[in-house]
């Protein structure tokens, strides 16, 4: 390409883009530059001045890196191409500077730290600091702040590289955290001592390149060298984060992002980095069977006996999947419910996704499509408690210039937009096209919160803001709310007519993890999943199962793209995973699942459903619009109450219900009067 410019980094040529930094260009050419300040998906700040270079002909002092563009470089005298060096004695005596510099305030507390053994400053003293230090003075201390129950602090560590307050203040959209003071006053502080009011607080904790900023609830619990780490994928909204888990023996120390571009970036919501402490309580670890009104503890065969004899004497037999269940399982449970002549649903929560049409209950649009969109349009949805990652991706396309229009009621989303009304008439004039043109511009995108298809008219909803994306060419994203959600419709365990349909006159309920739904007397209840919540609380037989980072599976996110998760841990006591569990009662049964490994089990799902087996691909989607219907007089209603409780295993967890209590106090704080 003729826009490219030449460069040379250490003898090596180069072409690159005149836009871009120094520090980019050193890793196009594959030359690591140190930093601390610098972070590609942040503002630059140039603060830390470890990433300096040299540049031939340039001044005679070094060039900081992440701040100079290669188009500031001058050619040679004859015009040859400019000349970076990286490892000049000018630099290596500059870096040792700058090190040094670090380390003059810095406590000699590593043994202590929580960030021994991933401290970017350990690394990088070792790689370009000194042997010694020419400071005799006594060292600045600082106090701590209190940041809330996810962030510990260390001040006296900090060393100002001004991370956390970008991250703070342009990503997650909160204004409690700056740098006051200069020189060696200058200190990072929270607004009035304020805690952070953030779902997405957690990423400071990565983002801090020392000791500085650590994760409280993990704090001293383990070395990082100590722990196994599985990469897998997050379940507690349905955006499908890339996570690793950490664990330690069996159990499960951390949960921490990984990068994907196209889903989370490298961001984590705190409901998902946090909630791990929720698989250790409350936890199914045997079967249990009621008698005389109480559960007492069984052995699989008896507990397995008397389900199957429960299923096979049914008059109507219904399968309900969960908001956690993979697609393997979901599979399982619809052939063998099926297989006995009853039918399954997924959609628990009463959602109206029509069956069979994916442009319907996955949409047309990929999340990474917000980054470029010129404006977003929000029905029945609050993304900033539904998918908190996703709602970062919006406030940096509205960072970039894209308007926002919201239908429903008014939430703090982090960004300014455009409210249009909190009923089904904003809907019905935006679509009919009398107000709200700046949602027309291109390319632009539509998004369909739960909360507006769990109503009657849902699909009234759906057909409405299908016609809407079809009017203005944008695209449309059904945002869902649990993770199994769309992997369950694409395998279809599905009843025409829904929850009621399913299960109104059932004798008889196998209920795979749906916790969220209360079910009428008088059935018999199977209940299936891993911790002892409202499912396990009416079920007359319990099958312990285990929860999602203790098997392996595909699920299937929000944009409908396939991802598989593996195994980190394992199920405590006798618990099993999902679909063994359902290939043994299946032969209790009499009607035995025709596979006895996963794969097995896979290859029966991929022959199905072909498209599941492009993992790690978001599959284009048929357009199918529905037609209209008439819309109720009615406002939309969110789908999440409480962000922090969602399923059992963050309401097993005391992280979670302490973040809950908190964001209530912080609603109902009281104001003083003017």
């Amino acid at each position: 390409m003729s826009d490219l410019r030449k460069i040379i980094i250490d003898d090596r040529e180069i072409e690159v883009d005149p836009a871009m930094t120094l520090i980019q260009a050193c890793e196009e050419a594959g030359i690591e530059i140190p930093r601390f300040c610098y972070h590609e998906r942040l503002s630059i700040a140039g603060n830390c001045r470890m990433c300096l270079v040299e540049v031939v002909g340039g001044p005679p002092k070094p060039a900081a890196s992440c701040a100079m563009q290669v188009r500031d470089l001058r050619p040679g005298p004859e015009g040859q191409p400019p000349v970076v060096k990286t490892n000049s004695p000018m630099v290596k005596k500059a870096r040792e500077g700058v090190m040094e510099f670090l380390l003059i305030n810095h406590p000699l507390d590593c043994p202590i730290c929580d960030q021994g053994g991933e401290c970017d400053l350990q690394d990088q003293a070792m790689a370009y600091g000194v042997d010694f230090s020419r400071y005799r003075e006594p060292k600045r201390a600082t106090e701590d702040l209190d940041l809330g129950p996810l962030v510990e602090t260390h001040m006296t560590r900090c060393i100002s590289c001004t991370r956390c307050v970008r991250f703070t203040t342009e990503v997650a959209g909160i204004t409690q955290m700056g740098q006051t003071g200069r020189g060696e006053d200058a200190e990072i502080t929270s607004y009035l001592g304020q805690t952070l009011d953030s779902e997405l607080q957690g990423n400071i904790v990565d983002l801090c390149p020392v000791g500085a900023l650590t994760n409280k609830p993990y704090a001293f619990t383990a070395r990082p060298w100590e722990l196994t780490k599985t990469e897998t994928i997050d379940v507690m909204d349905a955006l499908g984060s890339n996570i690793r888990v950490d664990t330690k023996g069996r159990e499960v120390m951390r949960i921490l992002p990984r990068n994907n571009d196209g889903v989370n970036e490298e961001w984590l919501a705190d409901r998902s980095r946090y909630v791990w402490d929720g698989l250790r309580r409350q936890r199914l670890d045997r079967p249990y069977i009621r008698e005389n009104g109480k559960l007492r503890p069984a052995s699989w065969p008896e507990a397995l006996s008397t389900a199957a004899d429960a299923m096979r004497g049914a008059s109507k037999l219904a399968g309900l999947v969960g908001d956690l269940a993979p697609v393997e399982a979901a599979f399982s449970l619809k052939t063998l419910i099926e297989g006995l002549g009853g039918n399954v649903e997924c959609r628990t929560d009463g959602a109206k996704l029509p069956a069979g049409n994916r442009s319907g209950y996955v949409g047309t649009a990929a999340i990474e499509e917000i980054d470029s969109a010129r404006a977003v349009m929000l029905i029945g949805t609050n993304p900033r408690v539904e998918a908190p990652v996703l709602n970062a991706r919006i406030r940096k396309a509205w960072l970039a210039g894209a308007s926002v229009g919201l239908i429903g009621p008014a939430v703090d989303l982090t960004y300014d937009y455009d409210h249009l009304g909190t009923d089904r008439a904003a809907l019905e004039s935006l679509v009919g096209g009398s107000h709200g043109d700046e949602i027309r511009e291109k390319p632009s995108i539509v998004i369909v919160g739960q909360g507006a298809l769990r109503e009657a008219d849902g699909e009234a909803v759906l057909a409405a803001a299908m016609k809407l994306a079809e009017e203005t060419g944008s695209g449309l994203l059904i945002l869902h709310t649990a993770a199994g959600r769309v992997g369950a419709m694409d395998v279809d365990a599905v009843t025409e007519g829904g929850m009621s349909a399913a299960t109104d006159g059932a004798d008889v309920i196998y209920n795979m993890g749906a916790d969220e739904i209360d079910i009428d007397p008088g059935a018999f209840v199977i209940y299936q999943g891993s911790h002892g919540d409202r499912g396990a609380h009416r079920a007359d037989v319990i099958l312990p199962a285990a929860a999602y980072p203790e098997e392996a599976g595909l699920f299937v996110n929000t944009e409908g793209r396939p991802q598989l998760a593996f195994r980190a841990s394992f199920p405590p006591g006798e618990a099993k995973e999902n679909w063994a569990i359902l290939r043994a009662l299946s032969a209790e049964v009499g009607k035995t699942l025709p596979w006895n490994t996963l794969a097995q089990l896979r290859h029966e799902v991929v022959a199905d459903v072909p498209y599941l087996e492009l993992v790690d691909e978001v599959i284009e989607n048929e357009w199918l619009p529905l037609p209209a219907k008439p819309l109720a007089k009615a406002d939309f209603v969110l789908a999440i109450h409480d962000h922090y409780l969602v399923n059992p295993v963050a309401r097993a967890s005391t992280v979670m219900a302490e973040l809950s209590a908190n964001a209530k106090a912080r609603a109902n704080a009281p104001m003083a009067a003017e």
